[in-house]
């Protein structure tokens, strides 16, 4: 199923209109939106814990959400 904006603002918290568009675009899951703002949230301990990194359309959205962080405010 399609997440909408607000299924991502669930998980993200507030986002801007653009990230939003594109991690819809995506076509992932709610599920695998919030693994992958795990993963970019706190890489580290899901390594540590022995977790496999994230492939495919979750790979693709911690991409999207560490890149939106190490922009410029």
């Amino acid at each position: 199923m399609t997440m909408t904006s607000k299924d991502v603002i669930a998980v993200l918290g507030p986002a801007d209109e653009t990230l939003v568009a594109e991690v819809i675009a995506t076509g992932a899951t709610q599920a695998e939106l919030a693994e992958a703002f795990a993963w970019a949230s706190n890489d580290e301990a899901l390594m540590g814990a022995g977790r496999p990194l994230p492939t495919g359309r979750v790979a693709a959205l911690v991409d999207l959400l560490s890149s939106d962080e190490e922009e410029p405010e």
